[in-house]
């Protein structure tokens, strides 16, 4: 079946498999491979993406279910040739390890902070807790998103 949908503010289309899920539409189908495809049962939050401004695990969404939707990835976070602040802030904060979990973690992120500028170190917590790192400690995630939040420099 094809499908037409926006992805990071362009117009896209694909032949997809009705049973294929929106994780392996963007990755296979689109060139996308920011998302990543890690526990495909919405356990990890390493696909994270949001679709319709809604954070959602990818890999729990059929493509189909996408059609004629928008959906944002971290590579359409940055704009301009800037990075999105959560981006520069978890490589300020020395937040990424193997990178596996950073896309995931970057949307989660950014949508917190979308909803809520300034989040409280438990509502930062909240938001990430669908979101699992296998490389660290997670306190330097956390302060990443706390960098991003307060706007400042290392």
């Amino acid at each position: 079946m094809r499908i037409e949908l926006t992805v990071n503010g362009e117009r896209q289309e694909a032949d997809v498999w009705a049973g294929e899920s929106l994780l392996f539409a963007l990755r296979e189908r689109l060139g996308l491979p920011g998302s990543k495809n890690a526990c495909e049962q919405g356990e990890c939050g390493s696909c994270s993406v949001l679709l319709d401004g809604r954070l959602v695990c990818s890999c729990l969404v059929l493509a189909a279910q996408a059609d004629g939707h928008e959906v944002v990835t971290v590579e359409g976070l940055a704009g301009d040739g800037e990075l999105h602040p959560v981006q520069d802030a978890f490589v300020r904060a020395g937040a990424v390890q193997c990178g596996f979990c950073t896309p995931g973690l970057v949307v989660a992120a950014a949508d917190l902070l979308q909803r809520s500028p300034q989040p409280s170190d438990d509502e930062i917590r909240e938001a990430l807790s669908g979101n699992l790192c296998r490389c660290t400690g997670y306190q330097k995630i956390l302060d990443a998103v706390s960098l991003a939040a307060s706007g400042a420099d290392a």
